[in-house]
Formats: structure tokens, sequence, C-alpha cells
């Protein structure tokens, strides 16, 4: 599969991304390497929460289902006589409408935004398009629990690169440590078990079929020069309070209070991980200040 053909796969993050700002750091993490520390985007004195929230919103029916499977839902929608205006609200409403009735996951709102956050930022930052599509699956009674939150792929550099992520948001304050620890934990969880959740769906329309041959011989181990990286997108409920002078001022304030949340963080926490895998490990940290209210923001939005 060449760049091109990946390229296709992904979905359009660019209207999300235009308000979310971001800028790449150690933060005093292990490994100290680059990481992204990420906000809600600033414009002058002014940050754009409700158009954020928005977009965030607008993502869901490129979550849900990958862009073929989206165009032949269209066109059936088209020859039941919809004209194309039509079709697309149509098929807009039932994306929303499976996201909304995924209460068999025993999911929290703040797990939806997380997994939601999760599946741009990979795209984003990663130019990694979905490799196991999530959504369909767990609004799918018969089918077992999935316990990643995203698999995603990218080939680069004559390597086969698969992006195992996990989403924890804390709404509660003072819970960075705790959130990270729990970030930490899951994702090596993640890491151990995956080939045998993977392996549960391959026979099965859950994953891409322009992926299908990756994600087989990936299971069989005939997949050469292959990594394994791990994303932990963290979002936090942030308290530091700073004044708002300027956007550049504001900006690097919360890219301080960032750095500063990581250097408070018992360093004996990254001993969970191997050495051998601290070079795979990226973090993405989120604070939002008044995040309960930004979930309630969510809620309306999805109308649940």
């Amino acid at each position: 599969m060449t760049p091109e053909d990946l390229e296709k796969l992904l979905s359009c993050t660019k209207m999300f991304m235009n308000h979310v700002h971001w800028v790449q750091q150690s933060f005093n993490l292990i490994p100290s390497r680059d990481h992204f520390g990420t906000s809600i985007n600033f414009v002058d004195l002014q940050e754009f929460r409700e158009e954020f929230c928005s977009e965030l919103v607008n993502t869901i029916p490129e979550w849900v289902y990958n862009n073929a499977k989206a165009t032949t839902i269209i066109d059936d929608l088209i020859a039941e006589g919809r004209s194309g205006l039509n079709a697309q609200t149509a098929f807009a409403m039932k994306t929303f409408e499976k996201f909304r009735n995924s209460d068999a996951r025993d999911i929290t709102l703040q797990g939806q935004f997380g997994e939601l956050l999760l599946f741009n930022f990979l795209q984003a930052f990663f130019d990694a398009v979905p490799l196991l599509r999530k959504m369909p699956l767990t609004t799918s009674s018969e089918m077992e629990r999935f316990g990643a939150d995203a698999i995603h792929y990218n080939f680069k550099d004559n390597k086969h690169l698969l992006f195992l992520g996990e989403a924890k948001t804390y709404t509660s304050k003072y819970k960075f440590n705790a959130a990270l620890e729990d970030a930490i934990k899951s994702i090596l969880k993640t890491y151990t078990n995956h080939r045998k959740e993977l392996g549960l769906y391959i026979y099965d329309s859950f994953i891409s079929q322009e992926l299908i041959d990756i994600a087989r011989n990936y299971k069989n181990g005939t997949l050469e020069n292959t990594e394994i990286h791990l994303v932990s997108v963290v979002t936090y409920e942030e308290t530091n309070v700073f004044e708002k002078n300027s956007e550049k001022q504001i900006k690097e304030d919360i890219a301080k209070i960032i750095g500063d949340r990581g250097a408070d963080v018992k360093r004996t926490l990254f001993d969970l991980i191997d050495s051998g895998l601290h070079p795979r490990f990226n973090y993405i940290l989120f604070p939002v200040w008044e995040l309960d209210k930004l979930i309630i923001q969510f809620q309306k939005l999805i109308g649940k």
C-alpha cells in the first residue's frame, strides 16, 4: 500500500485541529523526548471552546464509518429516493444515533470524549489511519469487548508502524498524577493483549478492507519491519490560574503548566515501563479548565 493510498483513508481533521493549540516538548516526562502538549486554541485572549467542541462532534461520522462504508450507505440512501443533501443529513443522524446508543460499552461521556480526541490526534499527529474501527464493534451486542481504545496504522521509512492508543479523561481536580499512572498501566495492558484482541476481528467487518492483509500478516507474524508505538491521551482538569495578557503569553503559560505537572510526577512511576519500550511511548497531555462544563457541552451537542 502506497503513502497515497493511506492518505485517502485518513479522516478530515483539519477543521477540528484549527481549534487545538499544540507544542512539542519533553514536559519533564520519561522518555525525555518530544511529547505533545495540547489545549483548546486561543485567538488573542479568547478561548474557542464552542468551536472546539462543535468540530470535535462533527468528526463522529468519520469515527463510526470509514470512507468506503460511508459512501456505500449514502448511495443506498439516495437509491431510496433521497436527494444527495437529504442522504447526507440522514447518514449523519444515523451515526449520531449509533454513537449515542453505545451504552453496552459501559463507557462514560468522559470516555467517549477521550476516545474521539484520540481518534483525531492519532491521525493529525502521526498520519496513522484507523486499522480497527472500534465504534461499530462496540455497538454490536454480539461482539466481545475490545480492550484498546484505538489501533491505527502508518507506513513510513519502509516500516509498518502500529499505534496502540488509550485515552484517559479525568474531570476531578488535582488528578494529573493519577491520570498519568492510569494511562501508563492501561497502555501497557493494551500492549500485552493487543495481538489476541486484534485476532478476534480479522475475519469480521471491523477492519478496513484495504488494511485487512496488514492486520492478518501482523497477527501471523509475517509483517516484516514492524514497530509498535504506544500513545496515551491524558485529558485532565487544570486548576492553575494565569493572566491573559496576550495570545503568545497564554500559550507559553499553558506549556509551562504542563511541564510543571510533569516535573511533579514521581520518577518511580516510569519504572513500570521496560527500558526498551520507553522510546515507543508518546504522551499527549490535554489540560482543560472547567472540564466538567466542557463535557456537559459535549453531551448537549450529541443529544445524549
